[in-house]
């Protein structure tokens, strides 16, 4: 097993749940930024590095997590 796999399988899932809810949300008002920032790749307006940083920051909590709940699905998660 590779040594980022091990590392990945030590992030406890709540703590990945709490990052993607505040962090990943955040600011909540007027929309979070996540929405805006993935609503802005959909029509192409994303082209600012600004931008594009904030939808790394933001999203990057949400891959963890999603890639977390759904990597023992895979059959990967024992080799």
């Amino acid at each position: 097993m590779s040594t980022m796999h091990n590392l990945f399988k030590r992030i406890p899932l709540s703590l990945l749940i709490v990052l993607s809810l505040t962090l990943g949300l955040a600011p909540f008002t007027p929309e979070p930024h996540l929405w805006e920032k993935l609503k802005m790749l959909a029509s192409g307006r994303l082209t600012e590095l600004l931008d594009i940083f904030d939808l790394l920051l933001h999203g990057t909590p949400w891959l963890l997590l999603i890639t977390k709940l759904f990597l023992p699905l895979t059959g990967k998660s024992e080799e």
